[in-house]
């Protein structure tokens, strides 16, 4: 990893892989690791990987009050232009989707073809997480206990049948005693996702569009994904059956290829 200024901010990044490159915006609670190795790994093949923590995470700046997903979206453009990358093609996921979204409706000329997944829009349509689920999350998280807090994020992001699968588990543990993310952070970014809104501004969108979604997503239903898609003129909706929140997870190579295919438009 290695530290730029971008504005008033550094970030912590790594660019890893060859080709052209693509930009990837972790969503909350998530670090530049979360990405998983399996998946970052078929990305290596065919792109130059740029991936970051926001700030308040790993070796960021630290996170000093709330912040926007807007402010969010204004560092991964400074990002770029810190790396000298003109445009790059853009990933975000969840809160990461958010980001992306507002930083192809500010900058359009930096990204070249833009994917949400297991994202949000908000707006009068959108769909939020059952009450229970966020309850059950937010006071695992507050609880003190951090193994308890883990396990919690770990069961709502992942679908039940791979909720069992401790090989998994296990690195989702590790990534976390790695580079922890603090409480307050992930709590000042859960109110920039709550107060996110580009319902009305999503037909705007003009570069190639992607949407991916898992059906049994607790956090982001798949009802978002597809209110995303139906927003966004030309986009295309690729549903992942009986597949969380985390589908990079679950179907690295079916997301990586799905990536490789609609980067291969702008070829």
């Amino acid at each position: 990893m290695g530290v730029v200024r971008v504005g008033e901010v550094e970030l912590d990044y790594e660019r890893s892989g060859s080709g052209p490159p693509l930009l990837l915006i972790m969503g909350m609670s998530g670090t530049a690791l979360h990405w998983g190795e399996p998946f970052l790994e078929l990305l290596r093949r065919d792109f130059e990987l740029i991936a970051y923590d926001h700030r308040g995470v790993g070796d960021s700046t630290p996170l000093d009050g709330p912040v926007t997903i807007a402010q969010l979206a204004e560092d991964a453009s400074g990002l770029l232009a810190a790396l000298e990358i003109d445009s790059a093609h853009v990933l975000g996921i969840s809160m990461g989707g958010m980001i992306a979204q507002e930083l192809a409706l500010a900058h359009p000329e930096q990204v070249r073809t833009l994917t949400l997944g297991c994202t949000y829009c908000g707006g009068p349509h959108s769909t939020q997480a059952p009450p229970a689920a966020l309850e059950g999350l937010t006071e695992a998280m507050m609880s003190g206990d951090r193994m308890r807090a883990l396990r919690a994020g770990w069961e709502i992001n992942v679908s039940q049948a791979m909720v069992g699968d401790e090989d998994a588990y296990a690195a989702f543990i590790d990534i976390a005693k790695r580079r922890a993310v603090a409480v307050p952070v992930v709590m000042a970014q859960m109110q920039a996702c709550i107060a996110h809104d580009t319902s009305t501004r999503l037909h705007e969108l003009t570069m190639p569009t992607l949407v991916l979604h898992g059906t049994d997503d607790q956090l982001l239903p798949v009802e978002n994904g597809r209110q995303i898609a139906s927003l966004i003129p030309g986009s295309r909706l690729e549903i992942f059956d009986a597949t969380g929140h985390m589908f990079v997870w679950e179907h690295p190579e079916r997301s990586a290829e799905l990536l490789r295919t609609h980067a291969a438009v702008t070829a």
